[in-house]
């Protein structure tokens, strides 16, 4: 096989008489009847392509794989389905979609992966404000308390006692820490507009 020439300019102008017989022998693996098919139809694909995929160095990529496909696919090529322009123009036409497809389809991730990055920073700093500003009010809250409540609440849920190892850090009987908490976190639902 010869080596390919840059596409939109062919080896000679005449095209074969009969390309359905000329691919008959592609099939049968001809190197030289392909050098024939190239240089009659790589314009032509060429020209198809890239009036769909707009960048000619993407276009010369797409026309190649059209006429490797054609190397590749030429036993299942059919005379009576058409011409061997029009199977190739058919080829040429729907690879060139593709890609147009694929490229739009990644542009599309990115950008939405872009979205996803910039959402999920603004959603990071809008919770880290929540957060601190809870944070925030509940100190002003616990402020609110009496120094037992404001006691057996942090050990509570700060440090994660049970009510049993508050009593017995806070030196006080268990009922009395029981009742100070209950009234703690009334006290602490009300100043924080918590509604039940």
């Amino acid at each position: 096989m010869n080596q390919p020439l840059p596409f939109g300019s062919a080896r000679h102008s005449g095209a074969p008489a009969d390309l359905a017989q000329v691919m008959r022998q592609v099939a049968r693996g001809d190197k030289d009847a392909f050098s024939t098919v190239y240089d009659a139809l790589a314009p032509m694909v060429f020209g198809i392509v890239v009036r769909v995929v707009r960048d000619r160095a993407q276009s010369e990529e797409v026309a190649q794989e059209v006429m490797v496909d054609l190397w590749r696919q030429a036993a299942r090529y059919r005379p009576e389905a058409g011409s061997v322009g029009t199977w190739a123009a058919v080829i040429a036409h729907r690879r060139a979609v593709d890609r147009v497809r694929s490229a739009q389809a990644a542009a599309d991730r990115e950008h939405a992966q872009a979205a996803r990055e910039h959402r999920t920073a603004y959603d990071e700093v809008a919770e880290q404000v929540e957060i601190r500003l809870d944070g925030e009010q509940v100190r002003r809250c616990l402020r609110g308390l009496t120094e037992l409540q404001r006691q057996a609440v942090t050990l509570a849920y700060y440090q994660g006692l049970t009510y049993r190892e508050v009593a017995e850090t806070l030196r006080t009987p268990l009922p009395t820490i029981k009742t100070r908490m209950r009234d703690g976190l009334i006290r602490l639902r009300d100043c924080m507009g918590v509604t039940t």
